[in-house]
């Protein structure tokens, strides 16, 4: 099968060769009528332009680099799919490299894809903290997905774990709790903190505190959620709701309630957090959750990227927010 060339398009399209290569690459001089005749042609005759030719013009290469510190983690891979369909949406190329948490091999990585002239990068963490800044000296574009940069002039875009604890808690004070607890991980990440402090804030505007006086600080484990929940059925017995800071943890917390015969959600109510299928789906019962919306983060990320590579570049921290997805280990109490 002969390939189509832009001399046909042009042809088909009705328009000279140079207008036809003008409406192909988005010039602005092309009336919108005109450039919509020559995209019709173009895809009526399955036209695929040189991407040489096309990065010769727009000095564009259509490509990205998306760098992670974590392929294989559960949090980072949702983000990099949901880029990826965005830069899939607009034909452009993506180029994967993983740091595996190591400085070295971070630069190292960076170094080959800006010699591969990418239009732009994505940087993506493995924790939610925040980490240091690539530079401003960088000749592309740069956007730092769930793990913030230290440096305020980068866009950085996050979840909102101080509202996700909100939100939490909130679904469990409309479910007629009274004496909930938090279950957490480990107190020096800033997820942990943060989800923990919207939960104590929402139950301060009810009046209430948090059942067991304290904030249960400990492992990001189901071991971790067994051991606390022990504890916190010592000390506060009658607590009807258990927030839990991963839904590793509150699969812990329901295997000590079904040991205590405790039913869930009936005397019990629980809700987790990051909502990962495999361990939400098969609890007993399904987990109540808090989703980030890892992907529609890395959507965005991929969105804001475009935007800066076309010269718009923000700054700062851009928060989004998660979603309750309920299920029976929650109901109102009764």
């Amino acid at each position: 099968m002969v390939r189509a060339t832009l001399r046909d398009v042009a042809r088909l399209a009705g328009v000279s060769v140079a207008t036809a290569s003008k409406a192909l690459n988005g010039q602005p001089q092309v009336r919108a009528s005109t450039r919509e005749r020559v995209m019709l042609a173009a895809s009526q005759l399955d036209f695929s332009p040189n991407a040489l030719a096309q990065g010769l013009i727009t000095q564009r290469t259509g490509t990205v680099g998306l760098l992670t510190s974590d392929l294989e983690g559960r949090f980072s891979i949702p983000i990099l799919m949901g880029a990826e369909d965005a830069f899939g949406t607009d034909q452009t190329s993506v180029f994967l490299c993983d740091a595996r948490g190591d400085g070295i091999r971070e630069r190292h990585h960076l170094r080959a894809l800006l010699s591969r002239r990418v239009d732009g990068l994505i940087v993506v963490g493995a924790r939610p903290d925040s980490r240091p800044s690539l530079g401003r000296d960088l000749p592309v574009p740069v956007i730092y997905a769930y793990a913030p940069s230290e440096d305020p002039r980068d866009l950085s875009l996050v979840s909102d774990n101080e509202g996700g604890g909100r939100l939490a808690v909130d679904h469990l004070i409309r479910c007629g709790r009274r004496k909930i607890a938090h279950i957490t991980g480990d107190a020096s990440y800033g997820a942990a903190q943060d989800r923990a402090r919207g939960a104590l804030a929402r139950l301060t505007e009810e009046g209430l505190e948090v059942a067991g006086g304290e904030v249960w600080f400990g492992m990001w484990s189901e071991a971790w959620g067994r051991g606390a929940t022990r504890m916190l059925l010592e000390r506060c017995p009658d607590v009807d709701a258990v927030f839990a800071g991963s839904d590793e943890i509150a699969r812990g917390v329901l295997d000590v309630l079904h040991e205590e015969r405790l039913d869930v959600p009936g005397r019990v109510a629980v809700v987790g957090y990051d909502n990962w299928n495999i361990l939400v789906a098969n609890a007993r019962p399904p987990l109540t959750t808090v989703d980030m919306n890892l992907e529609q983060l890395g959507r965005v990320a991929a969105q804001r990227l475009f935007a800066a590579i076309g010269g718009t570049l923000g700054s700062g921290v851009e928060k989004f927010p998660g979603k309750l997805v309920t299920r029976e280990s929650t109901a109102p109490l009764r």
